[in-house]
């Protein structure tokens, strides 16, 4: 004999979607704070964008393919 469907019974009702929604923010929420966190230490990645940027400024120069003055120039904005 069956007395009736339940969604709830099975943990997929209108609470379920509630408790899916919840995980999904609070892992979320612990995967932005762990990509934070590296910055706490001093090691941010922006630091290594502005040393890799420095990198090829300087192989550029190195290569001949911009001159001292433009490298000067630019080694200037990098700095700022």
């Amino acid at each position: 004999m069956m007395y009736g469907y339940y969604p709830h019974m099975f943990g997929f009702g209108f609470g379920g979607i509630f408790m899916l929604l919840f995980w999904v923010l609070i892992i979320w929420a612990a995967i932005a704070f762990v990509r934070g966190a590296k910055c706490w230490d001093g090691r941010c990645d922006f630091k290594d964008k502005e040393d890799s940027a420095m990198k090829i400024l300087k192989e550029r120069y190195a290569k001949g393919e911009i001159s001292k003055e433009e490298f000067e120039a630019k080694k200037k904005d990098l700095s700022s």
